[in-house]
């Protein structure tokens, strides 16, 4: 499972040129489910994205989390995140879960993060072109990759 996790201050995602979802100040979560992926990597990938601590506490220090702020979370799925480009120039994505397995994770993973970060998270379109936009603000981003040991 992967993760590119960005502090902003506002981000939006749109379909087609129509927003869709968007939030204030808080995090826009990248999120890749991959084919080897099991219950211990959604754990450990909730875990982080609802307590990693990246946000200034009074003086100015990246000491509170994203529920700690009560920021928002806008979550967009993105299988190129497990793209290879070990080989030639075209990247590979065999590691990237099927639609068929990543749709439910992506829709778990949403739901067991509201949970656990005490907030709505908004979402992209499964599979959708979408267009996101944002300010990253510091700018602070975060790959987290539970494979990544």
């Amino acid at each position: 499972m992967i993760a590119v996790l960005q502090r902003v201050s506002r981000a939006e995602v749109s379909v087609e040129g129509s927003p869709i979802s968007s939030i204030g100040y808080g995090l826009l979560i990248l999120f890749c489910i991959e084919v080897d992926d099991e219950e211990a990597d959604m754990n450990l990938m909730v875990k982080k994205c609802s307590s990693l601590r990246i946000f200034p506490d009074a003086e100015g220090v990246m000491n509170l989390s994203v529920k700690d702020v009560a920021g928002e979370i806008l979550c967009v799925s993105q299988f190129t995140l497990a793209a290879s480009v070990r080989k030639g120039n075209r990247p590979s994505y065999i590691a990237a879960a099927r639609p068929e397995v990543a749709s439910p994770a992506y829709d778990r993973f949403c739901r067991l993060l509201s949970e656990a970060a005490g907030t709505t998270v908004r979402k992209g379109i499964f599979g959708a072109d979408m267009q996101v936009s944002l300010v990253n603000d510091g700018p602070v981003t975060i790959i987290i990759d539970t494979h990544a040991k």
